[in-house]
This record gives C-alpha cells, structure tokens and sequence, in this order.
C-alpha cells in the first residue's frame, strides 16, 4: 500500500498494514506503527516511534527539526501514541537537548488543520487542538483538554486535565485543570467546564465538589494561599478538588484566574 511516487527511507520501519499516498517521505529513524495512514504529500521525520492507527492528512509536517535557535543538530526524537488524527499542515517538532529532546503526543488526540506542537511538548491523552491552536516549546497539556481555535499557550506552561480553552485565547500562565479559559486580550478563568465534564461522565456531586472549590477560588475575597488554605480546611473533597490544589501549589508560573 505504498504509492510509487512516496520516497520511504531505507532505515524506516513501516509496516504491511500500512497506507502511504501520492508524494508522501518517511525519513530514516521513522518507525510507524500498525495500520497507520498517510494521505498524501506528508512528511515525517525521525527519530520518531509513532504508535498504531494514525492518520495524517495532507501536509502535515512531523518529526521536523525543532524551531529553537539554540538547535545544532543534537539526536532528539519524536514519539506519538495509537489512534491520532493530523490534519492539514499540522506540524509537531522533535525536541531538544536542553529540554529532555523529547516531545510527546499521547492516544486519541486531535490535531485540527494547522495546529503547532513545538519541541519538548507533553500532550496528553484524548487532548483537541482546535484550527491553528499552537504550543510554545516546553508546554504541558492534560488529559482531555482542549486548546481552541488560534490559541497560543507560552513556554513553559501547563493545561490542566479537562480543562477549556477558547478560541483566540493567549494563555501565559498555567490553566487550571477543569477551568474554561476565554480571553479576547487578557486571559481569564470564568468558572467549571461543567458541560465537557458531563460529556465524560463525571456525575452531579462530583461536578458539585468542583465548582464550590472554584467558588472559593475565583469569586471569594480570598487571595490564592488563603483560598487554598480554606479548601484544605474543609477535609476530604474527593480526589478532583485534591488534584486542583496539587496543580495550583505545583505551578511555577502562577494560575490564570
């Protein structure tokens, strides 16, 4: 299933099952995994370890070497997870030597038309990269999270699982996992992802015990120490509201609120 006109190095792995269309380049140090597919027109460079039922659309560019710099060419890699979708001119870089020369995608993400994934991303699982949603180097993002349309997340920072991103957003400093984030200039957090939570079957009261922590964050007279502090307070919340304030105490760079 490999289309006469793809130029498939010799040092790449790809498998049988495997599809590569018209005009497609799998470099050296490529190893694809089972039943993966390649429309047309993609490039994917290595080292890269891509995981089994991927799907890239035209033009995607992945595994390129990373846009830093400070770059000279060190063995960096690439390594992608099972059933992603990339479409159209996505592009997702290898990593870096000063930054662990790794960047991660993980299981059942989708990486809408032109969405950025720069080096030494971690990108969690089940994560949506609205159209032209675009990640600084070093960037962190949970489980099912979604970036919107022409986001841009800073280095550095961290999404947290669950939480919403909306379109247009300029995100600078950490997200808090569960939060909605929409911002036209400055970045702000306007409450619980109540809905995408339902979508993924979090129940009534567990949804309940979130919002109150977010009460208590967003909308109280309390600074952020205080608000934690009364949190902690109020005894065992559940392992949502734990995983909250773990992010919170973690963050290097201060939370959007």
């Amino acid at each position: 299933m490999i289309h006469p006109t793809a130029v498939i190095d010799p040092h790449a792995k790809v498998p049988a099952s495997c599809n590569v269309g018209p005009h497609c380049h799998v470099g050296a140090g490529v190893e694809l995994g089972e039943n993966c597919e390649l429309i047309s027109h993609v490039s994917i460079l290595g080292p890269a370890k891509i995981g089994a039922r991927n799907r890239f659309f035209p033009f995607c560019a992945i595994g390129g070497e990373p846009q830093d710099l400070t770059y000279k060419g060190e063995p960096t890699r690439l390594e992608i997870g099972d059933d992603n979708v990339f479409r159209e001119f996505v592009t997702v870089s290898r990593g870096t030597s000063k930054g662990g020369g790794l960047t991660r995608v993980g299981n059942h993400t989708l990486n809408m038309a032109y969405a950025h994934i720069a080096h030494d991303c971690f990108v969690g699982d089940h994560v949506i990269m609205a159209n032209a949603a675009t990640l600084a180097g070093h960037v962190t993002i949970g489980e099912w999270a979604s970036v919107g349309a022409f986001s841009a997340v800073h280095q550095f920072d961290v999404v947290g699982a669950h939480a919403y991103i909306g379109g247009g957003t300029i995100v600078t400093r950490d997200v808090l996992p569960f939060s909605k984030t929409v911002a036209a200039r400055d970045a702000k957090a306007y409450g619980v992802n109540s809905i995408g939570l339902e979508r993924r079957g979090f129940d009534k009261d567990r949804i309940k015990r979130i919002q109150h922590a977010f009460r208590v964050l967003l909308n109280s007279k309390l600074n952020t120490t205080q608000a934690l502090e009364k949190l902690k307070s109020e005894g065992d919340q559940g392992e949502d509201v734990a995983l909250l304030i773990e992010f919170i105490e973690k963050s290097e760079r201060g939370v959007i609120k």
